[in-house]
């Protein structure tokens, strides 16, 4: 329980870490970098991101493999379970190489529309720099999954931590010496082979892992294919849901466009990382209701329930950006990634939908009921790569992300909500009256932010902050006014009352 706590401690200070250092890293290295540069770097990178597809969902498997036999006192079959594992992966690692290969003599043909020689020279490398770091991932990746099974969350949380730190001070380092996008991508490169080697010096001295690969078993093969199958067909849709926007706009638009992009995907990790915070809390209620054949009324009302304190939260993150994004963007970026802000909101607004239903997929994943998930998101993903493909020559980065923006809000926001509500016994629409009840004031609020806006010179640094928190301390009365039920603010008042009882008994 040790370990529990602190990994979950852990893993909120990584969260913390990664989007502070990425809010104060980022504009530095886009201004020694240069637009261009920036925008072969994100553009190579999506690319090279579909090779980890390949790992085929078998990640979670070994997780939940190793702890089963772990449990069951299975030592010879989970060492068997290690050396089947390595070998399939080192069979990955070679198909990765293959394809990398291809992918790289390919360059000319897939970029020489849109890139200039020196471009196209700069992507070979990077191009198989990235290849290699992905090909010797495969087979080292399953030493991070061991220490998961084994709960050693302290360790495996504190490297990460380490490394958070130290690549991008390193990057810092490598980005004033003038080494720019390849320079990113081997700093990448080292600090992921050092990561995988400390879970393996780690897993051989500390935990005693033993492996042995006298017996391939195809019949538990069998059985683990069958169980990573869905979560491969999730691992393709997010690929192609959040990496082909850049791929594409650096095929048809170019390098300088993909850049804007790419700090618009910026913008929406931010932005999905408050909600995925929260909804990794719920999960174990919901698992344990629905082993207890709790009534679906039950269930679906703690689907509303955390769909309130969700939209609180992104609505609250949501209408903020909607008055300040642009303003922000100009000045932690640069005017020449203005057009960030619309593609931005165009992905963020619909992508609102599944992150304050999140809980709908662990119900599903609790009924093992994905199958129809998984597979209508394949269909609506590959109908938005084309219709991204088609868009993004039209207009550029925005035209992209309509594509994008368009299966989100087809997907999750109509087939999604139907399927809950018909075969989940979900009550959606009782779920959208008490989103519309809370959305209102939102708006309202935010409408008077913009128009406060139009009069103020928002391009200050210190007048956009003193207007923030003017706008933030409006938001919360008038949310916690006329948004909020007793039961939500019953939580808040708990939190604050723990809070001041802990300082109070130090004092």
């Amino acid at each position: 329980m040790n370990q529990i706590k602190a990994g979950a401690v852990l893993s909120y200070l990584s969260l913390f870490l990664t989007n502070v250092i990425g809010l104060l890293y980022t504009p530095f290295m886009l201004r020694m970098m240069g637009q261009s540069e920036y925008g072969l770097y994100s553009i190579i990178a999506s690319v090279i991101s579909y090779l980890t597809i390949l790992d085929f969902g078998f990640g979670n498997a070994i997780i939940r493999y190793t702890a089963k036999y772990r449990t069951e006192g299975k030592h010879e079959e989970q060492e068997s379970l290690f050396g089947m594992f390595i070998s399939l992966y080192s069979f990955i690692a070679i198909l990765t190489l293959f394809i990398g290969s291809f992918l790289y003599f390919n360059i000319d043909l897939i970029f020489g529309g849109s890139m200039t020689e020196s471009e196209i020279g700069k992507a070979k490398i990077m191009t198989i720099l990235m290849i290699f770091n992905v090909a010797v991932t495969f087979p080292l990746s399953i030493f991070g999954a061991i220490i998961t099974a084994y709960e050693n969350f302290i360790f495996q949380k504190v490297v990460a931590i380490i490394r958070i730190i130290l690549n991008p001070a390193v990057m810092i380092i490598m980005l004033m010496y003038g080494y720019k996008a390849i320079g990113m991508v081997v700093i990448t490169t080292i600090f992921n082979i050092l990561t995988l080697l400390i879970n393996w010096v780690y897993c051989k001295r500390t935990l005693k892992i033993k492996i042995s690969y006298t017996k391939f078993n195809w019949s538990l093969l069998k059985e683990i294919a069958h169980y990573s199958f869905y979560v491969f067909l999730g691992i393709i849709m997010d690929r192609i849901y959040w990496s082909t926007g850049q791929f594409v706009v650096g095929i048809f638009v170019g390098t300088a466009a993909a850049a804007v992009f790419a700090i618009a995907m910026q913008m929406k990790t931010y932005y999905m990382s408050f909600s995925n915070a929260i909804s990794g809390l719920f999960l174990p209620k919901i698992t344990a209701m629905i082993s207890n054949s709790i009534p679906d009324k039950e269930i679906s009302d703690l689907f509303i329930r955390t769909g309130r304190i969700q939209f609180l939260i992104m609505g609250f993150v949501m209408t903020g950006f909607v008055v300040y994004g642009r303003p922000f963007i100009n000045l932690w970026a640069g005017s020449d990634y203005d057009e960030a802000y619309l593609i931005s909101l165009i992905l963020m607004v619909p992508l609102t939908i599944p992150l304050i239903q999140n809980l709908g997929l662990s119900i599903l994943q609790a009924r093992n009921q994905q199958k129809f998930r998984s597979v209508l998101f394949i269909l609506i993903a590959s109908t938005s790569l084309g219709a991204s493909i088609i868009l993004a020559k039209l207009y550029g980065g925005v035209g992209s992300a309509i594509g994008t923006s368009a299966a989100l809000v087809i997907g999750q926001g109509v087939v999604m909500n139907i399927y809950y509500h018909k075969r989940i016994n979900l009550n959606i629409i009782q779920f959208w009256k008490e989103i519309g009840g809370q959305a209102l004031p939102m708006i309202i609020v935010m409408v008077i932010g913009i128009a406060a806006n139009y009069y103020l010179n928002t391009r200050s640094i210190t007048i956009l902050t003193l207007s923030a928190i003017a706008y933030c301390s409006i938001f919360i009365s008038t949310i916690w006014k006329f948004s909020m039920n007793k039961y939500e603010k019953d939580i808040i008042l708990s939190i604050t009352s723990k809070i001041s009882s802990k300082i109070l008994k130090r004092k």
